[in-house]
């Protein structure tokens, strides 16, 4: 697996225009295809000009008013022994999360079958776990087949895991793993110390060599510079391939953890990195993930705009709190666009 090289960006806030790829969808993403510095010269184009791009790229992979919906279930909650400095689960932080098992069967599934009836067509799992056991794949494994009985597509974020337990689960059926980066090389340890970068590229890697899809995108508004944040779409772009599902979270702020009280995120640059990884990823799927309730209805549909066409849908996301399902509804039909089908 292959990853980018950093560099500092010399690019000024009037950067020339810049070459941009545009793998049609049955092109594999080559590695090494942007550097650092070139997607940070995207960054500060001015935003009109970036968005254009980005919609530009957009429609020729995607409808332009069709969203997917995800949802998430958190399906063991809390005593993970990471210590991520954005996560209430972490049993460093006091945070007022209380660890759970993990859910029988039958509440999985009805929890899924009420995702499709709302209209959710991926269906997400997470565990806080830092790598699962094997025991505890192979219970995984009959929650992944209970929903794709029901014609969802089935997704998975369990942390670390192992060639074999890639294996297992892609039998019983696992369309997806989500895996976040989370951030740049050069920041991530500013961020986690319970593990390294390399661990992470190498649980992707076994998803991949099992022939499950990979969701795997990362955190911003942590801190990190622009410079930062061009360096963890630069991982995530140069991929071989890139990852199926982008996920672009906003730090949620919790009380309790380290990060808690960092300087919010310019909105702006939110939408900036949604339609930065619409450009370098242009046959992914680039979904708003956490945070997105504090974006606000008029930011969320700029995001569409510069190429957002998932977004994760209902109640909660894990622990965090998510736009009523009812809310997103509304947004979706004023902005005249349409829900992808469910499917079977």
């Amino acid at each position: 697996m292959s990853t980018a090289t950093s560099c500092t960006s010399e690019a000024s806030t009037t950067a020339q225009p810049i070459q941009i790829h545009r793998p049609r969808a049955a092109e594999p993403a080559g590695p090494q295809r942007w550097s650092v510095a070139d997607i940070e010269a995207l960054f500060n184009l001015p935003l009109t000009e970036l968005i254009f791009r980005a919609q530009t790229v957009h429609r020729e992979h995607f409808d332009p008013a069709e969203i997917e919906l995800a949802t998430l279930l958190s399906i063991k909650t809390g005593g993970c022994p990471e210590d991520c400095g954005y996560c209430p689960q972490s049993v460093h932080y006091d945070t007022g999360v209380d660890a759970t098992k993990l859910m029988e069967v039958d509440a999985v599934r009805e929890a899924a079958l009420a995702a499709k009836n709302a209209g959710a067509t991926r269906f997400c799992m997470g565990a806080a776990w830092r790598a699962p056991k094997d025991r505890d794949v192979e219970k995984v494994a009959e929650l992944v087949r209970e929903v794709k009985s029901l014609g969802l597509e089935a997704c998975c974020t369990l942390g670390m895991l192992t060639e074999n337990q890639a294996q297992e689960l892609k039998k019983a059926g696992l369309d997806y793993y989500n895996h976040n980066l989370d951030t740049a090389p050069e920041t991530y340890g500013k961020i986690i110390s319970t593990r390294d970068y390399q661990d992470r590229l190498e649980t992707l890697e076994h998803v991949r060599n099992a022939g499950v899809s990979v969701c795997c995108g990362g955190i911003v508004g942590m801190g990190e510079s622009r410079t930062e944040r061009a360096g963890l779409v630069a991982q995530l772009a140069n991929m071989d391939p890139y990852p199926d599902s982008v996920p672009i979270n906003e730090l949620v702020q919790v009380e309790g953890t380290p990060l808690h009280g960092t300087e919010k995120l310019d909105p702006f640059e939110f939408v900036r990195t949604i339609a930065v990884a619409r450009i370098t990823m242009p046959t992914a799927r680039v979904r708003l993930s956490a945070g997105r309730r504090g974006l606000g209805e008029g930011v969320q549909a700029l995001c569409f705009l510069a190429g957002a066409n998932s977004i994760f849908y209902g109640d909660k996301l894990l622990t965090t709190g998510n736009p009523e399902a009812d809310d997103d509804r509304a947004l979706i039909s004023r902005l005249g666009l349409k829900v992808k089908h469910v499917m079977g």
